[in-house]
Order: C-alpha cells, then structure tokens, then sequence
C-alpha cells in the first residue's frame, strides 16, 4: 500500500468513474472542515447515535489506530455530538479523522486539533447523554452505505468509500 495521505479524491474518481457495482461511493457535497487537517484517509469506524454522543465520545477515547470515525447522526443539527474535548481526544487517540452526519461545536478549539473534522453544521448545543447509540454498524448517509473496515479518504474536493485502500 502507498502513503495513506498520496491521493487525490479527483484521482480516485477517475479512475473509478466506471464502477457502477455501489462499491466506490462518494459521499454527499454537504460537509464542512474544522479540524486542522484537510486530508486524511483511513479504515472506517461507525457510530450511530441520535442527539446522544455517548458511543462517540467511547470511540474517541479509544485508540483509533489511524482510523475514520464516521458518526451518523440523522443529520440532526440541534445538538452537537463533537466539541472541543472529544476534538482534542480523536487527536491524542490516533484518529486519522471524524466525519459527523449532524453537528459539531467549539469551532476554534476543533480548529486546533490535529485530526481531520468535517461535519453538517455547528451548533452550540450540548448532546444529550443518555448512553445510547450503536457502535460498528453499517451506516446510511444519503444513498451511500457505509460499513466498519471500509475505507474513507477526504481532502479538499470531497469524500469517497470504498471496500480497501488504494494499493
């Protein structure tokens, strides 16, 4: 396998332009950056939580190996399910990055934590912790399913999955 972080998202597509099997999948134009890295790829890791960040802040406090969390959060934007302190934990821990379907908070201190962070939108709101959520589930986001041990890779053009790293 290359360097994890040689790849293009544009290249990718390229050269999987014709795959029409669903296994390269490029992921909705609807994110925006906060952490400090634009770039960053990596096994997959999924959580599936609704308002309740519980199961994120278990991954992130984990070590992620250099993996991607990917937190489907329904796409809810009025509580935030990834601030500051769990920013600063997917950073220390490993985490290649976090992609959050829902929303973040504390944008400067997300800004300043060396780890891929994309999300929908922000939202000062706290989660509501409740100790639910499902971990290593496949995922749903728009009309790509993800699944734990696929591979995400983003950079500045968008996000794709696919089945393995590109060798």
């Amino acid at each position: 396998m290359t360097d994890a972080l040689n790849f293009s998202t544009c290249d990718l597509c390229d050269d999987h332009k014709s795959d029409d099997s669903g296994a390269f999948r490029v992921l909705p134009p609807l994110y925006t950056d906060y952490g400090a890295r634009t770039k960053f790829a990596g096994p997959i890791s999924t959580v599936r939580c609704l308002e309740d960040n519980s199961r994120v802040r278990e991954a992130v406090n984990s070590p992620g190996h250099g993996r991607v969390l990917v937190v489907d959060g329904g796409g809810g934007v009025r509580r935030s399910l990834v601030g500051g302190l769990l920013g600063a934990a997917a950073a220390k821990n490993g985490w290649a990055g976090v992609v959050v379907h829902g929303a973040v908070r504390d944008k400067a201190e997300l800004a300043a934590c060396d780890v891929g962070i994309r999300a929908l939108a922000l939202t000062p709101m706290p989660t509501d912790r409740k100790d639910q959520g499902q971990r290593d589930v496949p995922i749903q986001i728009g009309d790509a399913w993800i699944r734990p041990g696929e591979w995400l890779y983003a950079d500045e053009d968008g996000m794709v999955v696919m089945p393995a790293p590109t060798i």
